[in-house]
């Protein structure tokens, strides 16, 4: 009768133990960091990292370690060696995040401390337990379903090449107009309602740009409509309508002169314009918090003689900045 209770006994704990060596994930550890390298057991029980060690395979159940034969995996005191040993309940703690790696309790560093064979290191909790002890960290090459893909990252939508010619959105009134004149170089005009081109005649137009456009695309942009859709203003056009358009190095004011007038910043060619036609001259980044000046002339001699009174009422005639 004993002998059967001892029987079932012993029945009962091969069954548990082959539970243990059954149920839950498989997996082997590597370590990196200070060494790096397989991740085994020696015939005492201990863990060991490092080129000289076999690797074990190991067994995760929720968050408790065994190895091949059964052994429950702990942190033996007072050093907190990591070992498996027989009869031994395993520590809980132990987890392998997304990607891999190793924890326990929320700690993803672990220590290596030498040992008498070569190549073999102690893998141990905490630090200063040991000889020539360096962090590692480990990894797990199974029980894990791998991270989830990172949000899509949403971008700005692309800044547009140049802003639309037309006024049906910000945009920005010349708030001084100078016409020049090369035949009386010296004469300061001052300031006018009216935008005129002719082979000696050119006029410069001032822009303030606020401060708060910093950021924003500015387009230069000239609006040519038909004399029959202006309401408030009116044209006189002749010629070849080739007009050059250049951006000043500095503002006009009302005491500028053909003579004094700043010099050119940039140049921005030739533009043939006629009536009924919206024209982008050039695009760039708002230049804000600053009066920016630009000048229109006949360009090359061709001839042109425009005169037009400079008005933002349907149709808008004239130069403008729009912005985007």
């Amino acid at each position: 009768m004993l002998y059967s209770i001892l029987a079932l006994g012993l029945g009962t704990a091969l069954t548990e133990a082959a539970v243990v060596r059954t149920s839950g994930c498989q997996l082997h550890f590597t370590a990196s960091g200070a060494i790096s390298g397989p991740v085994g057991e020696i015939s005492s029980g201990q863990v060991r990292a490092g080129s000289g060690v076999s690797s074990t395979t190991f067994t995760l159940q929720g968050g408790q370690l065994w190895d091949n034969k059964g052994h429950g995996c702990w942190w033996t005191p007072p050093t907190h060696v990591l070992q498996c040993d027989n009869n031994q309940n395993p520590d809980n703690g132990f987890k392998v995040g997304c990607d891999g790696s190793v924890s326990y309790n929320g700690q993803t560093e672990f220590w290596e401390c030498q040992t008498g064979e070569s190549g073999q290191y102690n893998v141990y909790l905490n630090g200063g337990q040991g000889v020539n002890c360096h962090q590692i960290t480990l990894k797990a090459d199974n029980c894990h379903s791998g991270c989830p893909p990172p949000p899509p990252h949403f971008t700005p939508p692309p800044r547009p090449r140049t802003c639309p010619a037309n006024l049906n959105g910000p945009y920005e009134f010349p708030h001084l107009i100078i016409p020049v004149d090369e035949s009386n170089p010296n004469h300061a005009p001052g300031t006018s309602y009216f935008g005129e081109v002719s082979s000696s005649v050119s006029s410069i137009f001032n822009f303030d740009i606020p401060s708060g456009d910093k950021g924003k695309r500015c387009s230069l942009v000239f609006l040519f409509p038909q004399q029959k859709d202006l309401t408030t203003s009116s044209f006189n056009f002749t010629g070849s309508g080739a007009l050059d358009f250049a951006w000043l190095s500095e503002p006009a004011n009302q005491g500028t002169t053909y003579n004094n007038k700043p010099g050119t910043k940039q140049d921005f060619g030739t533009t043939t314009v006629s009536p009924g036609n919206n024209y982008v001259i050039s695009t760039f980044a708002c230049p804000a918090g600053e009066t920016v000046a630009f000048e229109i002339s006949d360009a090359n001699g061709g001839g042109t003689t425009f005169r037009y009174f400079q008005d933002y009422n349907p149709a808008p005639i004239g130069l403008y900045i729009r912005k985007c």
